[in-house]
């Protein structure tokens, strides 16, 4: 399963189809962020070498998040790639996913319905997480009844995690399986099978 997705241009880079020089500078951004984040959440500081090991893992990130065949697809806010990180992905539905799934902690419940094109999906804000040093996220989950689709965005500021959260819910509006075409006017979907 592969997916796409119509990510507003004006808002959000795309991390996932930057190859060598095109989005390096926003690669490296939110990888940096995001293991900022690994660091506060462990309570380490920046290393020294820790800025060459953005560098390192930005060069390889287009040819691994190529090698998903769109299984994965990644986005950073464009005025400010630092700030968030938002990244789908596609997870075939198997027994222990499903394990997985059903043992989150309650925390994790308190969802709402969030409907799209991919069907009946779900949608977790947490703008203040529980350890202090836990960055705010947004989780939004679909069950197409094969896979699971996930978005997931990660912020570096929580005072400002809810003004993003319309440009979060767009970009998981427009989430959808790349095999699906839509039929005329209307925004149902019409799959066909590739055989």
């Amino acid at each position: 399963m592969r997916l796409t997705a119509d990510a507003d241009p004006q808002l959000w880079i795309p991390v996932t189809e930057s190859l060598g020089w095109k989005g390096r500078r926003h690669r490296k951004a939110a990888i940096r962020m995001l293991l900022g984040q690994v660091n506060a959440a462990v309570g380490a500081t920046e290393r020294p070498g820790s800025r060459f090991g953005a560098w390192a893992m930005s060069q390889a990130a287009p040819m691994l998040m190529k090698k998903a065949a769109g299984r994965v697809l990644v986005w950073t806010w464009k005025a400010e790639p630092e700030l968030i990180v938002a990244m789908a992905t596609a997870q075939e539905l198997t027994p222990e996913v499903r394990i997985a799934r059903a043992s989150l902690p309650m925390d994790y419940d308190d969802t709402e319905s969030f409907p799209t094109r991919l069907g009946a999906g779900e949608k977790l804000l947490v703008p203040m997480p529980p350890s202090p040093a836990s960055p705010p996220f947004a989780t939004y989950t679909w069950d197409t009844g094969t896979h699971l689709v996930t978005l997931t965005a990660v912020c570096n500021d929580k005072e400002r995690f809810g003004t993003l959260t319309g440009a979060l819910d767009d970009l998981a509006r427009s989430i959808r399986i790349a095999d699906d075409v839509t039929g005329g006017e209307s925004p149902d979907v019409l799959r066909i099978d590739p055989a």
